[in-house]
């Protein structure tokens, strides 16, 4: 691994996230990225976080147009409350603060704990629950879906429409709306190893693949020989869609889950948009990158979004994070 001890990977991350972008305020003892220019008067700010492991989400989301602030935690570990309340407070103007919170136990119970000290502080908060993977219904980490791939359509959404200068709770009935009408699926070809193991968390032999992996490594709903891209697509699409149904166009995002290198996911993209093509889903919009990761697992998922007039008009509004940047 490129680093130097598995104890400061957080830190040393946090610090080069420093080095790279001025326009961000980062304090790395506290584990907290936010807007240089926040709290933005009469603006509605938007706070997310989780493990550390996943980048770009959520310190790369970070910017005009997405995020105020988002919360590191340790490697596939929750941010504490603390942190939460200190972002809360570093980026209200007044407005209010949405809390973009992915179903996680620990990210769940933090961000509830957080919010309640944020309002006993004066600071009127909202949250939203990103649940949208498809592949089981409980996990090692969860009650109900895990929370993946929607994190990125919800934070770029509703931060557009927060942007804008809508009030608190239009922005949180967007994002809920959104997270609506988002699903998951994700595939795995190798195990994810973290820094503190320094070992695969799982054993998957070579010549198989895990169907419906969590971005911890959780386990899916079945493991199988290696498939074709095309065939991979099959099933994940498919499984997406027989949960969401859309009636129109949809957002695709191509994910990659870490080490899989974008020949691959350019190609996987091809067949994901003739899945889609045969099941007559027009697609609207499309993402192909490394967005929501798993350290070092080779893999990919599929999230669609389904999108009326005014979320396509808010997805393609201007952004400017590390991770996203289009519009200005």
């Amino acid at each position: 691994m490129l680093i130097n001890v598995p104890e400061t990977v957080v830190a040393d991350a946090l610090r080069g996230i420093a080095a790279a972008h001025p326009e961000l305020t980062v304090d790395v003892p506290g584990r907290l990225i936010v807007r240089r220019d926040a709290p933005v008067e009469g603006k509605v700010a938007l706070v997310s976080g989780g493990g550390s492991g996943h980048e770009p989400l959520h310190a790369g989301f970070v910017g005009p147009g997405m995020l105020s602030a988002a919360c590191a935690g340790e490697v596939f570990t929750s941010p504490v409350p603390d942190q939460m309340v200190r972002a809360a407070a570093a980026v209200d103007s007044g407005a209010g603060v949405l809390f973009v919170v992915k179903n996680y136990a620990g990210d769940v119970l933090s961000f509830e704990m957080a919010a309640e000290l944020a309002e006993e502080e004066g600071v009127r908060v909202e949250r939203v629950l990103v649940d949208d993977d498809v592949a089981v219904a409980d996990s090692t980490f969860t009650a109900g879906r895990r929370g993946t791939g929607a994190a990125l359509f919800v934070e770029k959404i509703a931060g557009a429409l927060a942007e804008e200068g809508a009030p608190l709770e239009r922005v949180a009935e967007v994002a809920r709306r959104v997270n609506a009408n988002c699903r998951s699926f994700g595939v795995a070809l190798s195990s994810v190893t973290t820094p503190a193991k320094g070992s695969p968390t799982f054993d998957l032999p070579p010549g198989e693949l895990e169907l419906g992996i969590g971005i911890h490594g959780e386990p899916g709903r079945e493991r199988r020989p290696m498939m074709t891209s095309g065939e991979i697509a099959d099933f994940a699409v498919h499984a997406v869609l027989e949960d969401l149904r859309p009636d129109g166009p949809v957002l695709a995002l191509v994910n990659g889950m870490g080490a899989t290198p974008l020949l691959e996911l350019y190609g996987f993209n091809a067949e994901v948009h003739r899945v889609l093509s045969e099941r007559r889903v027009p697609v609207a919009r499309t993402l192909v990158g490394n967005y929501v990761t798993s350290l070092d697992m080779a893999g990919c998922s599929v999230t669609l979004c389904s999108v009326d007039e005014e979320l396509l008009r808010l997805w393609d509004a201007p952004v400017r994070t590390a991770a996203l940047r289009w519009g200005r």
